[in-house]
């Protein structure tokens, strides 16, 4: 079956027949290309319907796939974005660690930075959201990893309200005091 050929058994369904009718698909031996444009279909409904951890395993599916590490990359990072997105930080964690290990030490680095910007992100849209404790769980995590000084006390500065805000007394105080730890 070819890329038209798929575009054109999609016209006019719904995102669940689509689903199921690609994810059918998938179970066929079809050629790679194929299978990746199938792929980055289902991702792209998966993502709309905001299905976020079946968007990551199928960047999963893509990264395991394809040949290039700069590829493998791309979407090891994706999929470690989606889990972020939705509240999955071991398994974002996880992603992190399979893209971080294939590329060299600038690669390593950059990529850290990008999912370290997608928590920061995802934080921002909690607190927008007025999602407050979901924001605390973000920020606290990006605390556990390696960011400068000023990034953080600006952390720090936003916990200090989220945590006012939601009745952490506790919390509050051993941040104040420098003695952060995350609580369950």
């Amino acid at each position: 079956m070819s890329k038209s050929e798929i575009e054109k058994a999609l016209v006019g369904k719904g995102d669940f027949v689509k689903i199921d009718h690609l994810s059918e698909l998938l179970k066929e031996n079809l050629p790679f290309d194929t299978k990746k444009y199938v792929c980055l279909k289902l991702i792209e409904i998966y993502e709309g319907r905001n299905m976020l951890i079946d968007a990551a395993k199928m960047c999963e599916v893509i990264a395991i796939a394809v040949v290039a590490f700069s590829e493998k990359m791309k979407y090891y990072t994706k999929e470690a974005e989606l889990f972020i997105k939705a509240g999955e930080f071991q398994r974002a964690d996880e992603a992190m660690k399979k893209a971080i290990g294939l590329g060299n030490a600038s690669e390593r680095n950059e990529i850290y930075f990008i999912i370290k910007e997608f928590y920061k992100k995802q934080a921002e849209a909690y607190e927008k959201e007025l999602r407050r404790a979901h924001a605390v769980k973000i920020y606290e995590k990006l605390l556990e990893m390696r960011i400068s000084d000023s990034e953080r006390e600006e952390i720090k500065e936003k916990l200090l309200k989220l945590y006012e805000k939601l009745g952490k007394i506790k919390e509050y105080f051993n941040l104040k005091k420098g003695e952060f730890r995350v609580w369950d």
